[in-house]
């Protein structure tokens, strides 16, 4: 078997046993999953004719099953051993802000307890006074387990275990000298400069579609997004950024060659993370959105599976509690795959002209349709549904956005310098952002929602199956 193969499935066992894990299931049925795969292979390899070599293969890999598992179970140990949380009794406890704080009507602060204590726990305020990143805080409340069970999965996801609501809170100092509270504070003055040159909605939605920063967004425009089905052009999930980065990628190269393109469309990727405060789930969500460029530009079908493979195996590593709680994941993998597999099936089914078309629209739409199709069963079960009419929305919507984050990050730089400059040049972006509330408005209100489907696993495992086979049955090879 060629070491590609062997990397591949290697690591898909091992995804596999995490996974069962992750449903805790007991180590007996886990062994026994494992120990049923194996004999069905070697009961492949006995009855094909050619007795292929690959279904032994496939067999000793059945028990990387166990040891996917046994490393879910170690990390979530390690994971617990090192909390030390006093629930539902009022208390006096201290802690350091360690994530960007989320602001709106509320704050939403991460904080990373302090002796005697330890462990994350997720902190709502009042908006003012307001914290920042690095804040030293004391707290006087009650801290409790999260409920619902799937809320409290999500937490736990993100190594929280505790939430408390408006405790007394006093600021015990600021600490301005880590590397990302400069980048989160950059951050904030690129939001500024938007807001100094443009009208409020405007320079909301820019700063969401450049930052992922939807603070400002006011709940009738979330609405409004929601029902159009473009909340994920400013949502931090590789998803988004799977879908703009071809965006982008398609956009550039319409003046540039490919590896030029290429190149730029990274660098965009690169300084997104970085204003956006090199957050671990923003580095995700570059590395989803490079691995679909990456595929785009070598597009060899076993190195595009294989380097996603090693990036979700990566992640995994590192937080394995994410392949089954974290919905971002899981979209981004979902639409990823979309991207890369179904995108030239339904290219090739269709026979559509390999040319984009005026500014890529039909590159978008293509990537557009083949990302939302293999993200339906997720979406219709943690969302409720979704909208046929987003699929046009997104490609007129598309066809904008990859200009309007550049001429985004241009004005946020230029604010620095001149404010003049800014203004004038604020009008000019004002127009791509016109267009674009306008098309969100516009489908907003005459949504076509899907809602309200149960399709549950089964449906679920019925629908992939139909998708897997339309790839296959356009991926082989036609008789000459």
């Amino acid at each position: 078997m060629p070491l590609y193969n062997i990397a591949f499935y290697a690591i898909s066992f091992f995804l596999i046993g995490v996974f069962l894990a992750s449903l805790k299931l007991s180590f007996a049925i886990i062994i026994l999953i494992s120990f049923l795969a194996a004999v069905l292979f070697i009961f492949g390899y006995f009855i094909s004719s050619a007795k292929r070599r690959e279904f032994l293969w496939l067999a000793g890999f059945s028990f990387i099953i166990i040891v996917g598992a046994f490393y879910y179970v170690l990390w979530s140990a390690i994971q617990i051993k090192n909390i030390n949380i006093v629930f539902d009794e009022k208390i006096k406890f201290s802690g350091v802000v360690s994530d960007y704080p989320e602001k709106g009507s509320r704050q939403k602060l991460i904080v990373k307890l302090s002796p005697p204590h330890s462990g994350k726990i997720l902190v709502n305020l009042q908006p003012y006074p307001s914290f920042d990143y690095g804040d030293s805080l004391d707290f006087e409340g009650v801290i409790k387990q999260p409920e619902p069970q799937n809320y409290a999965d999500y937490l736990v996801k993100n190594g929280i275990f505790g939430t408390t609501n408006f405790p007394k809170t006093e600021l015990k100092g600021k600490n301005s000298a880590a590397i990302k509270s400069y980048l989160f504070k950059f951050k904030e003055k690129i939001i500024a400069n938007f807001q100094k040159v443009l009208p409020f909605q405007k320079a909301a939605f820019l700063s969401g579609i450049t930052l992922g920063e939807r603070a400002e967004f006011s709940p009738e425009f979330k609405e409004a997004m929601k029902k159009s089905g473009t909340t994920h052009i400013v949502a931090l999930s590789g998803y988004n950024i799977s879908v703009i980065a071809v965006a982008v990628s398609v956009f550039l190269g319409w003046f540039l060659n490919r590896r030029r393109a290429f190149g730029l469309s990274i660098l965009t990727i690169i300084a997104f993370v970085f204003m956006t405060g090199a957050e671990a789930s923003v580095v995700r969500v570059a590395i989803m959105g490079g691995i679909v460029l990456l595929a785009k530009q070598i597009g060899r079908v076993h190195s595009v599976r294989n380097a996603v493979a090693v990036s979700a195996f990566l992640m995994v590593l590192v937080n394995p509690k994410i392949l089954r709680f974290d919905i971002g994941f899981i979209l981004s993998f979902a639409a990823l795959l979309g991207i890369v597999y179904l995108a030239p099936a339904i290219q090739k089914f269709f026979k559509t002209k390999e040319k984009e078309g005026f500014l890529g629209w039909r590159e978008n739409l293509l990537v557009t349709v083949s990302a939302q199709l293999a993200v339906i069963p997720i979406l219709t079960a943690n969302f409720g549904g979704f909208s046929i009419t987003s699929l046009l929305a997104n490609v007129l919507i598309l066809e904008a956005i990859p200009l309007t984050m550049l001429l985004g990050f241009i004005l946020g730089i230029l604010g620095f310098l001149s404010v003049s400059a800014a203004a004038i040049f604020g009008w000019f972006i004002g127009l791509f952002l016109a267009y674009e509330l306008a098309i969100i408005d516009i489908f907003s209100k005459i949504s076509l929602s899907i809602a309200d489907i149960e399709i549950g696993i089964p449906g679920a495992m019925i629908y992939y199956l139909i998708i897997i086979g339309f790839i296959v049955y356009n991926y082989r090879p036609v008789a000459k």
